[in-house]
């Protein structure tokens, strides 16, 4: 179960976070770096700029940020038949803040934190239960890196921030897309009963 526009409203807190350092963020396209922008101005900061706020982001940052309206019941539902990992990526630093994030929103359930492709170590954790195994994750890259690594996974898409689900890219042939946590939490249990 990824974090970011899974479990908690990632766009909503980072745009929150760049607004106090005096920047607007527009979600006006599918690409983080690209909607940083000083104010008034039309084209977007540069990448690296971006990214430096992002790395700061989940140094100073990332506890403030909202659950997804269902995500904390919807958890917990299946937390009642089922074994529920929080999966991320994050910066190593954002360890500790991640893990107060969870803890503090009732989402403290076991936390693998990852960077880069998460279809190896998916691979590697479903080999360990018995049963079917669910991913669920907002980024394509995510969802298809699993089903390279991992096949028999069964494979969710949400997009939790609704400003972001009209342009975030989907693959519907390839991975389920459900972006309300009432009908994903039926899904899960379809799925794994």
């Amino acid at each position: 179960m990824d974090v970011d526009e899974v479990l908690g409203l990632f766009m909503e807190g980072f745009g929150r976070f760049l607004e106090g350092r005096g920047l607007e963020f527009r979600v006006d396209r599918f690409a983080l770096f690209q909607n940083i922008y000083r104010p008034g101005e039309a084209e977007h900061l540069p990448i690296a700029d971006g990214r430096a706020h992002f790395d700061d982001f989940f140094r100073y940052g990332c506890g403030d940020m909202e659950p997804a309206p269902g995500a904390v019941e919807g958890l917990r539902a299946l937390s009642r038949q089922a074994s529920v990992v929080i999966f991320t990526n994050a910066p190593g630093p954002a360890r500790l803040a991640r893990a107060r994030w969870l803890g503090r929103h009732r989402l403290d359930y076991p936390l693998v934190l990852n960077t880069g492709p998460k279809g190896p170590l998916a691979a590697g954790m479903a080999a360990q239960v018995r049963g079917p195994t669910v991913f669920v994750d907002d980024l394509m890259s995510n969802l298809d890196s699993v089903a390279d690594s991992a096949p028999q996974v069964i494979r969710f898409q949400m997009v939790a921030d609704k400003r972001l689900q009209p342009l975030a890219p989907a693959a519907p042939d390839r991975h389920t897309r459900i972006d309300d946590w009432d009908e994903l939490r039926a899904a899960i249990e379809a799925a794994i009963s």
